[in-house]
C-alpha cells in the first residue's frame, strides 16, 4: 500500500471527511460535531490523509479553554481522528496526529488536550492530564484524558478544568 499524503483540509474535502468520519466511528455524532467545529470554532485546525481513493483519514483541533494556565499560553484540543477503518492500524492516525500537533505549534499552541483511548494517544507524547493538575469534567475520566506540551514548559503554572468547545457537548 502507497502511504496517503498528508494535507491540510480544503472546503472540497467537506463531504469526504464527512463520510470518513462517520464510517470510522460507525455513526453521525462525530461528523456533525466536525461539521459544527468547522462552522464554530475559530481556529480549526484540520488534516486529510489522501490516498489513491481519496480522503482516508481525518483530524481536528479546537480551542480549549483550561481554567488556569501561564500568561500567554493557548490551548488547543484534539478531536475526532478518524481513519477508514479498513486501514485502522496502519499507522494513518499517528501520522495525522503529528502533522497536526506540529501545525497547532506552528501556530502558537502551547498545550494540547485529548479524551481518548489510553493506549493510543500516549504514542504521539502525550500523558495523563491529571499529572499536570487538569481534569476533564471529573476524575472519571482521568484514565483517558491527556494533555502535551507543544512549548516546553507551558503547563507551569495550569491546572483545574479543561472546557472543550461547547458543540461538543451537543453531539
Amino acid at each position: 500500500m502507497t502511504r496517503p499524503a498528508l494535507r491540510p483540509f480544503r472546503p472540497s474535502d467537506d463531504e469526504a471527511v464527512d463520510r470518513v468520519v462517520a464510517s470510522a466511528f460507525g455513526r453521525r455524532g462525530e461528523a456533525d460535531l466536525v461539521r459544527a467545529l468547522r462552522s464554530e470554532a475559530d481556529p480549526f485546525v484540520e488534516w486529510v490523509a489522501e490516498g489513491a481513493t481519496g480522503v482516508v483519514g481525518h483530524v481536528g483541533f479546537s480551542p480549549v479553554t483550561p481554567e488556569r494556565v501561564g500568561p500567554g499560553v493557548r490551548a488547543m484540543g484534539l478531536a475526532p481522528l478518524s481513519v477508514e477503518p479498513a486501514l485502522q492500524r496502519s499507522g494513518i492516525g499517528l501520522a495525522l496526529g503529528r502533522a497536526g500537533l506540529a501545525d497547532c505549534a506552528g501556530r502558537g499552541s502551547g498545550l494540547l488536550f485529548v479524551l481518548g483511548h489510553a493506549d493510543y494517544y500516549p504514542r504521539l507524547g502525550f500523558r495523563p492530564a491529571r499529572e499536570l493538575g487538569f481534569r476533564y469534567r471529573s476524575e472519571a475520566f482521568d484514565g483517558s484524558f491527556f494533555v502535551i506540551e507543544l512549548a516546553p514548559g507551558a503547563a507551569r503554572g495550569g491546572g483545574g478544568l479543561v472546557h472543550f468547545h461547547p458543540a461538543f457537548d451537543r453531539f
